[in-house]
């Protein structure tokens, strides 16, 4: 069953962000933003500790975390230039930064602990995890325990003394269904979640109550608002192909009835706000065919050699899985120099599912509105998928990056080739099937090698499947068995093949002297 209606646009195509890592990256850069909301006045001084156990510890630099926490807490949009270098606006702006690997107790692997100091005194400290895709928890706040996503307008009030609160202020906040409380010590945070920003009225309100030592709003850093859903006239895939064929509606509508039902708005703004996304993506594959430049990365351009083996007859003319080589490495390259990107469901797979749409829709000549529909039924199997593993490589391993890709492409290419919803599901069983236990083991903590190979083959492996179960092969395991067993799976794998540097290729002698050679040693 669907749990917590994970939306499309909020934890499956997206966030925009720049490379490398959506994880490390893009997740790092909400947490840093939410928490530069609560410490509410200009930062001074920032002190950032990773457990000396977790995953972030050794890799924190190389997969762009301390990037996307600094540009987070200067301010800085994630499409902003000045991402590419934080830490020089960090010292012009005069705002400490500094990294520590030290021992706290953690629930995750991507835990991050954040103190910071306000220019006028202010100080707070800010427990939180990446927890895949981009996706993030604020999980304590000075101690208190919090679960705040970025998902809704939130309102944090501390009650100081624990002392009786008023009834008049009582009834203000029984007025929003979810609130919770906290306490530590002698004190209480209350944190209320709403659909709709709070009425200055109601602010203005409580912050003068004397019992409350702080009154915080912090607005939604995710694309789409939580608390709008409508009722969804399906719950599980077996559900959704049930309503699919009574209603003859193939996947991609599946896809947009869902969004339409996560998200309360009409299914031509969302139609309008996917062909946004693509245009992002498919820019982003204009980008890396033109030629990028980074100085700390492995690759160097590649994107353009299929068109040159073609014109020189070294491989076959005008296929389509050559489109689909070039589509994928030309986002992967992109996303390697810092260019804006669309993690797609993460940045580490955002090749797999942009590359293979592009390259199948150049090659049927598809309408823009067929893929756009594509786009959803892709989107809907990654919504299914973020129900069970989610998208975390250190929890689960490559698997649930470019083998959650694989699935949606597939799901999606068999739409472009007109299938139906049965069809693009069991597509996504079989390139998931496919897909299972794949580790993720980046060479010198780069997302590059094997990334660019695993998402090559995955897109590959998307095409293939869809044109089975478009020719009517058997899946043979549900899709939502396959999901299931891809979690225990991760489980199983050791912590050294799960995006820690410590296992696979990348303990290799040409890998470790590649990470030499790029960290100057």
């Amino acid at each position: 069953m669907i749990k917590n209606l994970p939306g499309i646009f909020n934890d499956v195509v997206g966030p925009v962000m720049r490379g490398p890592s959506s994880s490390h990256t893009a997740a790092s850069w909400r947490i840093a933003r939410v928490c530069l909301e609560i410490l509410h006045e200009p930062l001074r001084k920032a002190i950032i500790e990773f457990d000396k156990s977790g995953a972030w510890a050794s890799n924190f630099r190389e997969q762009g975390t301390e990037m996307g926490i600094n540009g987070g807490l200067l301010g800085l949009d994630m499409t902003d230039p000045q991402m590419k270098n934080t830490g020089k606006v960090a010292d012009e702006r005069g705002v400490s930064i500094t990294y520590e690997v030290n021992s706290f107790q953690t629930r995750h692997p991507n835990t991050v602990r954040l103190s910071l100091e306000g220019l006028n005194g202010q100080k707070v400290q800010v427990k939180a995890a990446s927890i895949g895709g981009g996706s993030f928890e604020i999980q304590q706040i000075d101690g208190f325990e919090v679960s705040i996503r970025g998902d809704y307008f939130e309102l944090l009030i501390l009650n100081k003394n624990n002392k009786p609160i008023p009834n008049d202020v009582k009834s203000i906040i029984s007025h929003y269904s979810s609130w919770s409380q906290s306490s530590s010590k002698n004190e209480k945070l209350i944190n209320i979640k709403s659909s709709k920003a709070f009425p200055d009225e109601i602010m203005k309100r409580l912050t003068n109550f004397y019992v409350f030592e702080r009154v915080i709003a912090i607005d939604p850093i995710l694309p789409i608002v939580s608390g709008n859903e409508t009722e969804m006239p399906f719950t599980t895939i077996e559900s959704l192909l049930k309503y699919s064929k009574s209603e003859n509606l193939d996947l991609g509508k599946m896809g947009l009835i869902y969004a339409k039902c996560r998200s309360g708005f009409s299914e031509s703004k969302l139609f309008r706000k996917m062909e946004d996304i693509v245009g992002i993506i498919e820019k982003s594959i204009e980008t890396g065919l033109q030629g990028t430049k980074y100085e700390d990365r492995i690759l160097h351009q590649q994107s353009h050699l299929v068109k040159k083996a073609e014109e020189a007859g070294k491989i076959p003319q005008n296929s389509v899985v050559n489109k689909t080589i070039a589509y994928v490495t030309a986002i992967m390259e992109s996303k390697s120099a810092m260019e804006v990107i669309v993690a797609n469901p993460t940045a580490g797979s955002c090749g797999t599912v942009g590359g293979s749409l592009k390259a199948v829709a150049d090659d049927l000549n598809a309408t823009k509105d067929e893929l756009i529909k594509a786009y959803f039924a892709a989107g809907i199997v990654g919504a299914f998928f973020a129900t069970g593993p989610g998208f975390s490589a250190e929890a689960h391993g490559c698997q649930v990056e470019c083998g959650a890709a694989s699935g949606m492409a597939a799901a999606g290419i068999a739409q472009l080739f007109g299938g139906t919803a049965k069809q693009a599901i069991d597509a996504a069983s079989m390139a998931i099937q496919n897909m299972i236990g794949l580790i993720c083991d980046p060479v010198a903590d780069r997302v590059e090698v094997p990334c660019l190979g695993k998402n090559v083959s995955a897109a590959a492996n998307a095409l293939t499947s869809a044109t089975m179960a478009c020719s009517g092969f058997d899946a043979v395991i549900p899709l939502e068995e396959v999901i299931e067993t891809v979690e225990n799976v991760g489980r199983q794998m050791p912590a050294c093949v799960k995006c820690t540097g410590k296992g696979g290729l990348a303990v290799t002698k040409a890998a470790q002297d590649l990470k030499d050679r790029l960290s100057g040693n």
